[in-house]
């Protein structure tokens, strides 16, 4: 494999490991996971444990899922800096 096919390969890696970041930290992600949650929870509540207002009781598991999303960048950060990852 000569230099430039390296070269190519690790620019399609990057732009790949970049697509892959840009994706994990968008709100498309965290919109899709929650709407998610929120179907798998309404049907639990629904078919496994009835509950009268099941649809209001199924933002309990979604709101915890998109509280923790909002921590956890801050949370991150400051992981990777206590561990020499970030300057």
């Amino acid at each position: 494999m000569d230099i430039e096919q390296r070269l190519a390969a690790i620019e399609a890696r990057n732009l790949k490991v970049t697509a892959d970041k840009v994706w994990e930290t968008s709100l498309m992600r965290r919109l899709s996971i929650a709407a998610m949650t929120y179907v798998c929870a309404c049907l639990t509540f629904i078919l496994l444990i009835p509950t009268a207002q099941w649809y209001l009781t199924a933002f309990v598991p979604t709101g915890g899922y998109v509280l923790s999303t909002l921590g956890l960048p801050w949370l991150r950060e400051r992981w990777q800096k206590s561990h020499g990852y970030m300057v």
